[in-house]
């Protein structure tokens, strides 16, 4: 397997109400920038944007945000969380991304997902009845687009037919970076392993080690795929905050913006909306990664150790935060727990 990393990602939460907490699209723009100089500065190794079209997040186009970071950074890599590939046009995402890793030197990273938001798709002029066959289509030509320079693309429902065209610029990694993004569908994890694309899992409810068996099905179609286990790359994102001070306070004031976010998608999709209780059991053994710095180091290392993967992605803030909340959650993380970490898991 390749390397342990270690990272983030975030949606640009921009909150929901005044009451549990909002700011400006701009502000939200603004605090993204200095957290990723700052993740850079203290050694994370991946920060990831999600494209949402929504009031309450600001980051409907992350690779123009990530271009606006690249020349601030030195070694931290840039990438989606996730791009949408079922309601855009590979050939632009290919060309965006691109750019970026032209501009990073290398640095730019594709992870696909179908999406579990899906005001993209009405935005864009794509009908939810072809949810399934519009990712699978345009991730084969995007995939396509990837390892050839000039491209014939027989065309389908989704995508146009192409003659020998040249997509520019090209990518300075020889092959352009793409992983997929799943929530818990075992066809998904199965067709990530059998095209031997780095997989990244989203844990949104219950205990992270529950998903060992999705890892072991993956790693399993991977080998049975002739993939080298040298580039084998199995990630898990989890929501979290960290503090060098009392948890229960931080705990505190995350459940008024968590509550709040979680209500509005609750009323949306016909969820039942949780209550403290459910809030603190979240904290305690399930998806919320909040807490003290040694705590959460922990909960990391049983993440690495107990899964078997090599990649683990911290979801901050997850709701709106104030950004002194996010900064200090960013400073911990790289200069504590990533290097204790990296040294603990290369040891084993």
């Amino acid at each position: 397997m390749k390397p342990y990393t270690l990272g983030m990602i975030t949606f640009l939460e921009s909150g929901i109400d005044e009451k549990s907490g909002k700011v400006s699209h701009k502000e939200r723009l603004d605090r993204a920038i200095e957290e990723i100089v700052l993740a850079d500065k203290v050694g994370l190794d991946y920060y990831g944007i999600g494209e949402h079209h929504r009031s309450d997040y600001a980051a409907s186009s992350p690779q123009i945000i990530l271009a606006a970071e690249a020349k601030l950074t030195n070694r931290i890599h840039l990438g989606s969380a996730v791009t949408v590939l079922s309601s855009s046009d590979p050939v632009r995402i290919y060309e965006d991304f691109a750019t970026l890793d032209v501009l990073s030197n290398g640095r730019a990273e594709i992870m696909a997902g179908r999406g579990s938001f899906i005001e993209s798709f009405p935005l864009f002029g794509y009908d939810l009845d072809d949810y399934q066959t519009l990712f699978t289509e345009k991730l084969d030509m995007l995939l396509e687009i990837r390892k050839n320079e000039r491209i014939t693309w027989k065309g389908g429902k989704h995508t146009p037919k192409l003659d020998n065209v040249g997509i520019y610029p090209r990518s300075i990694q020889e092959k352009l970076k793409v992983s997929i993004a799943v929530g818990g569908t075992q066809s998904s994890v199965v067709r990530a392993a059998k095209l031997g694309l780095p997989m990244i899992i989203a844990v949104l409810g219950g205990s992270p080690l529950r998903f060992k068996p999705l890892v072991d099905l993956y790693k399993h179609f991977y080998h049975e795929s002739g993939h080298n286990p040298d580039d084998m790359e199995i990630g898990i994102a989890i929501h979290g905050l960290i503090t060098d001070k009392d948890p229960n306070d931080l705990v505190e004031r995350y459940f008024l913006p968590h509550h709040a976010t979680f209500t509005k998608l609750g009323e949306e999709r016909g969820w039942n909306v949780g209550h403290k209780k459910e809030y603190l059991s979240k904290v305690i053994d399930g998806p919320l990664f909040i807490g003290h710095v040694d705590d959460i180091e922990k909960r990391i290392l049983e993440v690495f150790e107990g899964l078997g993967v090599n990649r683990f992605l911290l979801q901050t803030p997850g709701s709106l935060m104030p950004h002194e909340d996010v900064l200090k959650t960013i400073e911990l993380y790289g200069n504590r727990i990533i290097p204790n970490i990296k040294k603990k898991l290369n040891k084993a």
